[in-house]
Parts: structure tokens; C-alpha cells; sequence
């Protein structure tokens, strides 16, 4: 699913307009009844007090229409209308004479001093003041609004977008002057900054209301950013061939573990089998091979000369992907054998953990990644790479701009993990929960895309389709087990599941 930037979502719309065609002010009646049915579906009382803050924009127009449409389903409706400039959208002003023809709800038209309702807990606010046209922070009167809506007792939903929120970048906004929404229910597709971690508290939880705006205008606007969808995953994952064997399904060397760090390396070598690795080689420190024997008797192993930490550099060619840095170390004779790893470029490889801090510490060698190589970096850890990000908008541009220019591929860990392409796209993930914040699930991640890579994926797909699965598996686990219950080993028992469901739905 295409993401696009506030600029382009009018020019879909204009598109739909002239090619459907359909005149403005009927696909903003389509957009209104398409919010109506969703307001008294799943979140309108019958006897609810209902009061809409409509902008002078085509938002507001969304909002009027929208009134007039619940008035007449019987609600109780005040509109405010803020007309200070006089000047009113072509549509905004059609709907607010619409909503004044029906006598089925209070229109207030505010021209200059607004006297603000008294606002109850039971009361519902609608907010449709600005949308995605907004392009500077609010201010003056508006900014005054937004903070007494904030500061009401009712539940506020948004429409489109939450009023005083830019549809990309926010770093200069001013954020006491953002409407903090309970929901937001989004026009077609979903804006960026909704992926955000910072602007979950004005966004709250989004819903995308499909009101049939141009499939082929859409596919005709080019955006390097997408949210990634199911279908895709179910064409992306492969049959297991018919007679496939251990040798063919490759063989994944983990580069993981240290003495008294070895859940990582487990983690990792579990999850490499699970996603289907035909071969699991752990290279291990010698003190650590009884525990890797005992906790993951599938995985060959290759010790290191060293008792305690890894020193040295296998020969990488006979294995068909790597996956280095979890539970790892930083010592400088681990840091010694990465970099000779490096300069191997044996197999396709996935770096996460302390692969990432030895690489900030020694930047040079970043000019040495394989080309396609996988990164897996939480924000702090891309933060050493890349350097301080004042918000998420600010890193993603920074780690877009690394990927395109090392050539590799950036899996930002997070809600809506973010994989930036060397051709400079962005791929965010919607699969996964809040009780994947837990040690070790990020080892999990890292064993999945090695083992993917394994059976021969291209890094492209083992990147999406491992980070898919690893939100999906995490999904089925907290619906089983609650999100606070879960723990990183949870998303290795129910990867299988989450591989079984999306085959199953592959050949239904």
C-alpha cells in the first residue's frame, strides 16, 4: 500500500475528480457518509451530546457534511464553523448552507470571538479543523482551540488527520498546539506521520475508511514509501520444493554468543531453524559448546580457538548466509574477526547488535559491508551509526540516505519497523505489538531473516517477509498469551504458526 505525502493525496483526489468523474462536493458527500457509518457503527450513543470544530478548508467542509449527516440520523448536533477571514472552501461553504437548510442541528459560525461550549465527560468531539493541506503550525485563534479541545473531558476523534499535525515532518511543530485524538479516521490511505512513535499521542488509533478514490491515479503517483500488506507476503513466501533436503535448504553460520551471553546465540540459532534453515553452523567460544549443544541439539557447531569470546574468522564460503553480532562483544579481537568477515564477503549477511557497535566505533569499515548486507539496528544503535536524530522523520531521512549510500538494507527496529532499500525506499511494517519489547526478541528477528537467506530469499525478501512473520508470529503469541506475558522464546514457538497461516492463505 502506497504512503504518499499531503502534496499528493490532492492530487489523487483532483485525479478521481476529473477521471471517475465525480464533481468535488459528491466525493466529499462520499467521504462524509463513509466517516458517518463508521461514527454510528462503533462509536456514537444514541443520546450523546455531539459538537464538530469545522476549519474553513475542505476538512471542514468533511466535518459539516458530516453533521448535517448525523442530524439527520437522529443525533444531537452543534457545528462551530470557524469563518474568521471569510473566505470558506467552494465545498465548505456548499455543506455549511446544506447543514443550514436541514434545521436538524445548530450551526455556530464563528466570525470572531468564539464563546467555547462546556464540554462534558459523555460529551463526543469531532475535529475537523485543518487536514492534510495544513502546511505551518497553528497559531492565534487556532491554536487556542486546539488546546481547549484538548483540555475537554469528552472523547475527540479526528478526521483525516489530527488538526495542527503535518502529514510528514513535525520537527519544527509546535506540539502544544496538536489535537491529542482518542482515533483518527484516515481518508484511503494512511499519512507517515501516523507510523511514528512520537505522534501516537495525538493520532491515537487509526482507521483507513476507503471511499473509492482513483485506483489508477494512485498507481500512476510515484512515492518511495509503502506500508507493507498481506498479500505481498503470501506471494513472497515460497513452497517448500518437493524434494528438498538439508543440503538444499541451505546452510546459516551464526556468528553469536560469549561466555555468559549465550540466550542471544540461542535465540538467534532457534529462530534460523524455525523460519527453515536447512542448517544451523554456531560458531561458539569453547567454554559455551555444552550449553549450545544442550539448548539447540540441531545446530552444528565450529569453536573458536579462544575459551571465552570469538577471535577469529571462519572460512564463510560453504555457508549460504550469516548472521553476526547478537550476544557478541565488543572486544577488539571479536571487532578483528568481523572485520575480516567483512572483507570475506562469503554470503549474503545480517548484522544486528553488537556487529552494529563495534561498526560505530570502527566507521571506517562501514565502507566494507557487502553490498545487500542486512542491517537490524534498534534507534539507538542506528543512532551511533548515523548520529543523534532529533525524531523519527529526522532518522528514517538520515538512515534512508545510509542505506542508499552503503548499499544496504536498514531494518529499523520498531513499532512499524521501517526497511529502507539501497534504491531508496521505504518499506514500514504493520505486523506486531507492544509486548515484543522484551530482551531478545530482536535476536529473534535476526535468526529469521538469516534463515530465510539461507534457503536462497533474495535480501529484499528476507528482509519483508522475516520481519512479517516475526510481527505476525508476536501477534499470535500476545493473542494467546497477553502482550505483557510475552517473551522473545514465545515468538520462536508461534513462528510456525504465523508461516502456517500465511501458506494456508497462500493456497486457499
Amino acid at each position: 500500500m502506497k504512503i504518499l505525502t499531503g502534496g499528493k493525496f490532492r492530487e489523487l483526489d483532483l485525479y478521481t475528480i476529473e477521471h471517475e468523474p465525480i464533481a468535488s462536493i459528491d466525493l466529499m458527500e462520499r467521504a462524509a457518509r463513509a466517516l458517518t457509518d463508521e461514527l454510528l457503527a462503533h462509536w456514537l450513543t444514541d443520546d450523546q451530546r455531539i459538537f464538530i470544530f469545522a476549519g474553513p478548508g475542505g476538512n471542514g467542509g468533511d466535518g459539516l457534511a458530516v453533521a448535517r449527516l448525523l442530524a439527520e440520523a437522529g443525533r444531537v448536533v452543534t457545528a462551530y464553523l470557524f469563518n474568521v477571514t471569510g473566505k470558506l472552501n467552494e465545498d465548505c461553504a456548499t455543506n455549511r448552507d446544506r447543514l443550514l437548510a436541514t434545521d436538524a442541528a445548530t450551526l455556530v459560525e464563528v466570525t470572531s470571538e468564539l464563546v467555547f461550549p462546556e464540554l462534558h465527560p459523555e460529551d463526543f468531539i469531532i475535529d475537523a479543523l485543518f487536514g492534510t493541506g495544513l502546511s505551518k503550525p497553528l497559531s492565534g485563534g487556532f491554536a487556542n482551540v486546539t488546546k481547549r479541545i484538548n483540555q475537554s473531558p469528552g472523547t475527540v476523534v479526528s478526521i483525516d488527520v489530527p488538526s495542527g499535525l503535518m502529514c510528514e515532518d513535525n520537527t519544527f511543530n509546535d506540539t502544544s498546539s496538536i489535537i491529542r485524538a482518542s482515533a483518527t479516521l484516515s481518508i484511503q490511505l494512511p499519512k507517515m506521520a501516523f507510523l511514528f512513535a512520537e505522534n501516537q499521542r495525538y493520532v491515537g488509533d487509526f482507521k483507513l475508511l476507503d471511499i473509492g478514490l482513483s485506483r489508477e491515479g494512485l498507481d500512476a503517483i510515484k512515492t518511495p514509501f509503502w506500508l507493507t500488506e498481506e498479500a505481498e507476503m503470501r506471494a513472497m513466501l515460497r513452497p517448500r520444493p518437493r524434494f528438498a533436503h538439508k543440503g538444499t535448504m541451505g546452510n546459516a553460520l551464526m556468528v553469536t554468543g560469549q561466555r555468559g551471553m549465550m540466550g542471544a546465540a540461542i535465540l538467534c540459532a532457534r529462530a534460523a531453524l524455525r523460519a527453515g534453515a536447512g542448517k544451523v553452523t554456531q560458531q561458539l567460544p569453547s567454554s559455551c559448546l555444552n550449553i549450545m549443544q544442550v539448548a539447540v541439539p540441531e545446530t552444528l557447531t565450529q569453536l573458536d580457538i579462544d575459551n571465552d569470546i570469538i577471535t577469529t574468522a571462519l572460512d564463510a564460503t560453504p555457508y549460504q548466509s550469516m548472521a553476526i553480532g547478537p550476544g557478541l562483544g565488543t572486544s577488539r579481537h571479536t571487532a578483528a574477526a568481523l572485520h575480516t568477515y567483512l572483507q570475506q564477503q562469503a554470503c549474503p549477511m545480517v548484522l544486528d547488535a553488537d556487529a552494529l557497535n563495534i561498526l560505530a566505533e570502527y566507521p571506517d569499515w562501514l565502507n566494507e559491508l557487502p553490498a545487500e548486507s542486512i542491517l537490524t539496528p534498534h534507534p539507538a544503535e542506528m543512532d551511533r551509526l548515523v548520529g543523534h536524530s532529533a525524531n523519527s522523520f529526522d532518522r528514517l531521512n538520515r538512515v534512508r540516505h545510509f542505506a542508499e549510500a552503503r548499499g544496504v538494507f536498514v531494518v529499523l527496529k520498531g513499532h512499524y519497523t521501517q526497511i529502507c532499500t539501497p534504491t531508496g525506499d521505504v518499506l514500514f511494517n504493520p505486523t506486531g505489538n507492544p509486548g515484543m519489547a522484551t530482551a531478545g526478541s530482536g535476536d529473534v528477528l535476526t535468526g529469521i531473516i538469516a534463515g530465510l537467506l539461507a534457503q536462497g530469499y533474495l535480501p529484499a525478501e528476507a528482509a519483508q517477509l522475516g520481519t512479517w512473520l516475526h510481527g505476525l508470529a508476536g501477534d499470535l503469541a500476545a493473542a494467546e498469551l497477553g502482550e505483557e506475558s510475552l517473551i522473545a522464546s514465545d515468538l520462536i514457538d508461534y513462528l510456525p504458526q504465523a508461516i502456517k497461516q500465511t501458506k494456508w492463505k497462500q493456497t486457499s
